[in-house]
This record gives structure tokens, C-alpha cells and sequence, in this order.
């Protein structure tokens, strides 16, 4: 009973530290509300959480990384690959051996393989903490994408190499030959898992569904276990789970192209997968802040062992370690951004180029997934004996947690205000060409339709002033997409004009529908069909800005 009371204050937690977070005067990203109020839980209550590491990850890693795998822009991930790779993979090395020194030179009572350990989970970034920080201020769309696709790979890279750390400090020692083989089968095994699992789980799920019908409860169900099952069967194979779970969340989406689900189950799935991610990032942050007051007080016991038991030398190596990562970060930005995006520049990097390497470096905020590393370092070593400054570990990353969310907080916004990343005309390009496709083939669809009727048929008129209506409006769009002048300002105010348009008719029928049901003329029934049509035209006219 106490689990349940626990588990319902959690996300009762999460809920309201969201609300709050919306009705603030000043933009604080909700992870940081949802830190607060956790810690107003620790210190208030007597609730006290105690996280078995194992479980903390298998709870939380698998959904959040399978969703971020399936939920990535797959073409915009491979036009700006090389920035990417460089970012997951190239700066988490860095990071890792980089901070790790820092680390262990700054607090020599912590084990180097255990800085090396807090440096693999503190190398992660969130663009989900990104998105709350920006949501008052546009941020371009390819430095999102971008953001995105780091993230779900170091994630990846990030938790492979904390759980190299982990053995080196639990055998004490580390083998370069040996860690390399072992990363192969962990990498290669995982991934061919991931991709195995999700493959075989959905054909069956589709050939059972094209003999005996779609059920949406049992498919939402189906894909809420496939990353558990990928996970728990890479680690039964001592693979890496973690790239079973990003892995599966890939193929997912290669997977869903191919075998069609009703439009009703593919929304209510992706409600249901909304609300996990809304549930599983903000109860982590909502833990962070209750079992912050008892990390503290453990992390100064550790810290007085090195003889400096003073509370401020704890916050200055938070801060030693935030600027040394925005350090380290920024110089890999630059260096990859000159090697990417600004390789054909002819001209001196200006200060708007200079402006986009500093947005992106101080996007790279710590959030769920260097919290859900972090927690899931070991109690004890193998001789039963403590592990050496965990609790230090986990403070130290909590602290640099919440010291780049601050910072990001009131800098990232004035960074991104007015910031444009370099065009991308062949994109804009493939989808024009993409609509102009999809709307030639509507059209033929139609004449088809129309065809069948005969001409004697008393519907015959019918169909002819049905087929023109709704052909008329994939006429209008291929004439402006494919007129040649799509882009230009005026097609574009005219695209902007419309669509407010539209957006004001939908909230005029709202408003009417309410009237309506008020007045007693509509059954609760009709009240939803209807509300759920007006839900959709919103959607799909919110999702073209």
C-alpha cells in the first residue's frame, strides 16, 4: 500500500510542478519546478525513496530511449550526420576522459575509474530540458534536430561507457584490448537485438491483425513491451541493453511504414506514449529533488574524509565541473561546426556564426538520462564494502544538473532570439515536390472514384459537384507549391493569413459547440464526435506552422 501511495505521489508531483511551471510570470523550465517540489516532499514528509539501481534503470531507460530512437527526424538525422556523429561519439570520448581527469585531480578521494564513471553519465544531454527552456523563444528547427540526434546517441554512448567504468572500479582494474572486444559484442549484439526484436514483434503483431482484426489496446500494449523485452534480452546475452532499446525505437518507425495500423490506433498510441514520456522524465526530476537533502548530507561525509567538510567546496566543484563540460563542449562545437556547416564559408566566421556556436553549447543541458546513469551506480563493491563516493557521484551530477538548467535558462533565450541556421533549400524542396506528389495522386484517386458512377446514374450530379469540391482543393495546392514561386513573401503571408483564417473558424465552431451543449441541443454523444473532428482539423493546421 505505502508503494502505491508512493508511486501516486510521484505523479501527482509531476503533474503540479507542470502546472506551476505554466502559470509562472518568469520562464523556469518545469525539470527545474519538478526539482523543487521534490525536494519541498523530502523535506516535509517523511517519504523517503530508496532506489535500487537496477530497477531505477530498467524502469525508466528502456521507454525514454526506445521513444527518442522512434520519435527522431530519420532524414533530417542523416543530412547533418557528420555533426551529429561528431557531437554523440566524438565529444563524449572527450568528455569522459577530459572531466574524468578533472575530476579525479580536484577530489582524489574519488577513484579515478569512478570519475570516469560520473564524466560517461554527465556526457549525455536532454533536448527535452532544451525544448522547456525554449518554449518562449523559436529555436530553429535543424539546431532541434540536430539537438535530437546527439542526444539520442550519446545517450547511447554516454551509458555504454559508465558501464565500462563501473567494472574497471568493481575489478579494479582495465584492459584496452579486453574493453574493446567487449564493446563490439556489447554494441553489435545490442543493436542486432534491438532491430531482431522489433522486426519479429511487429510482422507477428501484423499478420495477426490482417487475419483476425486490429485490436488498439492490444497494439499500444504491444509496443509499450518492446523495449523492455529488447532490453531485458540484450542483458540476458550480456549485450548492451541501452542500444537494444535506442535500436528498437529506430526500427520501429522503418517498421510502422511498412505494415499500415489504423489512424485510430497510431493516435492513441502516440497519446499513450506522450504521457509516458511525460511521466517517466518528470518523475525522475521529482525524485532528484527528494532525495536531494539526503545526498547532500551524505556527500559532505564523503567530502570530510578529504578534510575540506566545508558545504561551499561542494558547490565549487560543481561549478569547477559545469564550466570545465561548457569548456570542453564549446571547443568540440566550434571545431565541428567549422568542419560541417561552415566548411564552404570564403569568409571570416562573423558574430552571428559565433552566436550559433554558443547556442549550441549551452544547449547541452544535463537532465533524465545523466540522473537515471548516476542513480544506478552500485551500493557496494564486490567484497560487500561501500562504493567509493557514490553519494558524492550522484550530488555532483545533480548539481550540474540543475547549474546548466539555471545557466541555459537565462542564456539560452537570449542567444536564440532572431538566430537562423544555414538554408537548407533541398530539403524545402523535397517536400514541395513530396505534396505536389501526394496531391496528383489524390486527384486521380478522385477521377477514379468518379468514374465508377455511371452516367445515367441519378447520383451521377452528385458526384460530379462532390468530386469538384474536393478536387478544387488539391488543385489550389499543387498550383502553389508547383507554380514556382512557393516560397516567396507573399506565398508565404498568403499560407499565413489562411491558416489563421482556418484556426479562427475552428475556435468560432468550439465556442458554438459549447453553447450548444450548454443549452441542452447537444447529447454528450455528438459533443465529443464532433469535438474530436475539431481536434483533428486543429492538429493538422498546427502542425504546418
Amino acid at each position: 500500500m505505502e508503494t502505491i501511495s508512493l508511486v501516486l505521489l510521484l505523479l501527482l508531483a509531476v503533474v503540479v510542478s507542470s502546472a506551476v511551471a505554466r502559470v509562472l510570470p518568469v520562464a523556469i523550465p518545469t525539470p527545474l519546478v519538478q526539482i523543487a517540489l521534490g525536494a519541498v516532499i523530502g523535506l516535509s514528509t517523511h517519504i523517503r525513496v530508496d532506489l535500487d539501481p537496477e530497477i531505477f534503470f530498467l524502469l525508466f531507460l528502456p521507454p525514454l530511449l526506445f521513444l527518442d530512437g522512434w520519435r527522431i527526424p530519420k532524414d533530417e538525422l542523416l543530412r547533418d550526420w557528420p555533426i551529429v556523429l561528431e557531437l554523440a561519439l566524438g565529444l563524449v570520448v572527450v568528455t569522459v576522459v577530459g572531466a574524468g581527469f578533472l575530476i579525479h585531480w580536484m577530489i582524489p578521494v574519488m577513484p579515478l575509474a569512478v570519475a570516469f564513471a560520473l564524466a560517461a553519465v554527465l556526457s549525455p544531454t536532454d533536448p527535452i530540458a532544451v525544448s522547456a527552456i525554449a518554449a518562449r523563444v523559436s529555436i530553429p528547427k535543424r539546431m532541434m534536430h540536430i539537438l535530437e540526434g546527439e542526444s539520442l546517441f550519446n545517450d547511447a554512448s554516454g551509458l555504454v561507457c559508465l558501464r565500462f567504468a563501473i567494472a574497471a572500479a568493481l575489478t579494479g582494474r582495465f584492459s584496452a584490448g579486453e574493453a574493446a572486444a567487449s564493446f563490439a559484442w556489447a554494441a553489435g549484439g545490442g543493436l542486432a537485438i534491438g532491430i531482431t526484436v522489433t522486426l519479429s514483434v511487429t510482422w507477428l503483431k501484423s499478420r495477426f491483425s490482417e487475419r483476425f482484426g486490429e485490436d488498439a489496446g492490444t497494439q499500444i500494449l504491444v509496443s509499450l513491451l518492446i523495449p523492455f523485452g529488447a532490453y531485458l534480452l540484450a542483458e540476458h546475452l550480456h549485450c548492451s541493453g541501452i542500444l537494444a532499446a535506442v535500436a528498437a525505437g529506430v526500427t520501429m518507425t522503418f517498421a510502422e511504414i511498412s505494415r499500415d495500423a489504423l489512424p485510430a490506433t497510431r493516435m492513441r498510441q502516440n497519446s499513450v506514449w506522450d504521457m509516458i514520456q511525460f511521466a517517466g522524465n518528470g518523475a525522475i526530476f521529482v525524485l532528484l529533488g527528494e532525495q536531494l537533502p539526503t545526498i547532500l548530507s551524505r556527500a559532505l561525509r564523503t567530502v570530510e574524509i578529504s578534510g575540506r567538510g566545508n558545504a561551499w567546496w561542494l558547490l565549487a566543484y560543481v561549478a569547477a565541473i559545469t564550466i570545465g563540460l561548457a569548456l570542453l563542449r564549446f571547443a568540440w562545437v566550434w571545431g565541428s561546426l567549422r568542419l560541417t556547416l561552415f566548411r564552404k564559408r570564403t569568409r571570416p566566421l562573423g558574430p552571428t556564426d559565433l552566436k550559433l556556436v554558443l547556442a549550441m553549447s549551452f544547449a547541452g543541458v544535463r537532465g533524465a538520462i545523466t540522473l537515471a546513469g548516476v542513480m544506478t551506480l552500485p551500493l557496494t563493491m564486490g567484497d560487500g564494502s561501500p562504493f567509493p563516493a557514490r553519494d558524492l557521484a550522484i550530488f555532483l551530477a545533480a548539481g550540474a544538473i540543475l547549474l546548466s538548467l539555471m545557466t541555459a535558462t537565462v542564456v539560452l533565450p537570449l542567444l536564440l532570439h532572431g538566430l537562423r541556421m544555414p538554408p537548407e533549400p533541398r530539403a524545402v524542396a523535397l517536400e514541395d515536390e513530396a505534396r505536389v506528389a501526394l496531391s496528383k495522386s489524390a486527384l486521380k484517386a478522385i477521377e477514379r472514384q468518379r468514374e465508377k458512377v455511371a452516367p445515367d446514374d441519378a447520383l451521377a450530379d452528385v458526384y460530379d459537384r462532390a468530386a469538384a469540391r474536393v478536387g478544387d482543393l488539391y488543385r489550389e495546392r499543387i498550383q502553389r507549391l508547383d507554380g514556382g514561386d512557393t516560397h516567396s513573401e507573399q506565398a508565404q503571408r498568403e499560407e499565413r493569413i489562411e491558416r489563421e483564417l482556418r484556426l479562427a473558424a475552428i475556435q468560432a465552431q468550439r465556442q458554438k459547440l459549447r453553447e450548444l451543449m450548454r443549452g441542452g441541443k447537444v447529447g454528450s454523444s455528438l459533443s465529443a464526435r464532433l469535438t474530436r473532428e475539431l481536434d483533428l482539423l486543429e492538429l493538422r493546421q498546427r502542425s504546418e506552422t
